[in-house]
């Protein structure tokens, strides 16, 4: 049993009771209408954790030690209420979702062990403690970005941070499928974005400026088949998936699968391969219809793989990221082909010519009921009505966004980069950035004091950004992404005061139970007195950043 001052994220209100709810071989589980889908998910979980049958109850209030869920719509969007007294266990959603959140709480209170696949022994106790929880989150956007396209991660590893994420309350997962190192995601009816675009020759290792490569080829994409089943599982916990389709820059992998979609009269994009370094590449798409034509195909297949769901959690599936970050201009300036196209549309300059760019698929995600969002690059030469903004070059993209009327995700890579090093030392691997403690993701704030309420409307919420350039594999991701993903999920969920006055020695005190939730789930995160021997990566040149990262 955890004790009700250890959850993570910390829930709204907690009122303790006198006493414990014990799960026995008699309890059942109950999931009345609305529910079904969290009473599966909370009975298969518990079952192989436990070895108890918690057969299917006939009520909420069954049998004394059962557990009942059920809906109660005044509890709001994701909200729900926990109570465990001498009857057993309600949770009483306000949502399918809110249903679903309040069973990970319980998942919680039942201690460690409860995240394990099977059971360590029918003589360990399994109780609950009699509370009353009230709970619901403060923002609509809860995310992780995960970066596939650098590294890949195989579909079994997605699968399993979507269990992550669902442990932690978080509700979207930026899906970003496509960079000059990798393209993803079959696409039908052009199959050497994968056959070509899916595979590189070889890898740096470490930061660009590194002298070090791994010769082993690396690729890899998801089938369609593998999307349905990942969004699918996403769904079932409660998140939406974001696809990211990176465009005009970010497109070297594109480019080397069909040439044609390259600046062909400033380079000679025949001879370009999928890129093997990182950095900004500065082989962009080409402004043509022919490239409209060609992503408006892709873009039809993504649209039918990750379907708007208007059931699904606050609407985020409506969504499609376009990138649009860091697109060199000079291929641009150089193009006889892109000057003629600025010049017949009327344009100022190169910034208004990836601004059209930007319109055009905004106004063509629009017509078919979806909302493209994109870095904060896309603000330069004007937004399109409708369209959103991931925030990550500091606050100030999403500032202007908020106040041109722009929904805005706060993901600044100065506070919430997490591929950035958690500690100056020299044992840290890789160190990318800036060094963004536990503690310092615990303290960053999504919502700028400087917005107007109004404004502050618009914030969405905000998401961690788990860059691949340094993280080849599972063991290296977890390293990075956690435990800090745990400070950023309360940042995103719970109702904390300002970031000075927030309790970071609870938070840490409460991470202690929670390390031993992470370690029975098999994450191989950063332990807090710094990395493992195994986990450090001696002579692998990195980029750190000196002095702290600026606020704004």
């Amino acid at each position: 049993m955890t004790s009700l001052t250890e959850l993570v994220p910390a829930p709204r209100g907690v009122v303790a009771g006198d006493g414990e709810v014990r799960l026995t071989e008699r309890s059942r589980l109950y999931a009345g209408p609305g529910t079904e889908g969290a009473g599966h998910w909370l009975g298969a979980v518990l079952r192989q954790a436990t070895g108890l049958p918690l057969r299917e109850g006939r009520g909420p209030r069954d049998t004394a030690g059962g557990i009942g869920l059920a809906l109660d719509p005044g509890l709001g969007p994701e909200a729900y209420r926990l109570v465990s007294d001498h009857d057993g266990v309600l949770i009483e959603g306000g949502d399918a979702a809110g249903a679903f959140r309040g069973a990970q709480t319980l998942r919680q209170l039942l201690g460690p062990d409860a995240y394990r696949r099977a059971p360590l022994g029918r003589d360990r106790a399994r109780t609950v403690p009699h509370a009353t929880i009230e709970d619901a989150p403060r923002f609509r956007w809860r995310g992780l970005m995960l970066d596939v396209a650098r590294h890949f991660m195989p579909k079994e590893g997605v699968l399993r941070y979507l269990d992550l994420m669902a442990a932690h309350k978080l509700n979207v997962l930026h899906f970003h499928l496509t960079d000059d190192q990798g393209w993803r995601i079959e696409i039908e009816r052009y199959p050497r974005l994968t056959e070509v675009g899916s595979w590189r020759a070889r890898t740096k290792i470490g930061h660009r400026a590194s002298p070090l490569w791994n010769d082993t080829p690396h690729g890899g994409h998801y089938t369609r088949d593998d999307i349905q089943e990942i969004v699918a599982y996403a769904a079932e916990r409660h998140i939406s998936v974001v696809p990211e389709i990176d465009v005009p820059g970010h497109s070297q992998a594109a480019i080397a699968a069909y040439p044609e979609l390259g600046n062909t009269d400033v380079v000679d994009t025949a001879s370009l391969t999928v890129w093997d370094t990182w950095g900004i590449n500065p082989n962009v798409l080409t402004p043509t219809d022919t490239t409209l034509r060609f992503y408006e195909g892709v873009l039809e297949e993504v649209l039918e793989l990750f379907p708007a769901d208007a059931t699904g959690p606050r609407g985020h599936s409506a969504f499609v990221h376009i990138g649009g970050d860091e697109c060199p201009k000079d291929q641009w300036r150089a193009s006889d082909t892109a000057q003629k196209r600025i010049a017949a549309l009327g344009l100022a300059d190169e910034d208004a010519l990836q601004s059209w760019f930007t319109g055009h698929f905004a106004g063509w995600l629009a017509e078919r009921g979806r909302r493209l969002i994109g870095w904060d690059e896309i603000l330069q030469g004007g937004l399109p009505p409708g369209a959103a903004v991931s925030s990550w070059r500091g606050y100030g993209g999403g500032i202007a966004a908020a106040r041109a009327g722009h929904d805005v995700v706060m993901c600044p890579e100065q506070h919430v980069y997490l591929d950035h090093r958690q500690d100056a030392g020299p044992e840290e691997p890789v160190p990318i950035g800036y060094v963004r403690t536990l503690e310092d993701v615990y303290r960053f704030e999504p919502v700028p004091a400087e917005l107007t309420p109004e404004e502050a409307g618009r914030v969405l919420g905000t998401q961690a950004n788990a860059w691949s350039e340094v993280t080849e594999d599972q063991a290296r991701v977890d390293y990075q992404v956690f435990p800090r993903l745990a400070a950023l999920a309360e940042v995103a969920w719970s109702a904390l005061p300002a970031p000075a006055e927030r309790d970071f020695a609870d938070f840490e005190r409460r991470m202690a139970a929670h390390y031993r939730r992470l370690d029975a789930l098999g994450v191989a995160y950063r332990p807090p007195t710094g990395p493992l021997p195994w986990q450090r990566r001696p002579g692998v040149l990195g980029r750190p950043l000196d002095g702290p990262p600026p606020h704004r």
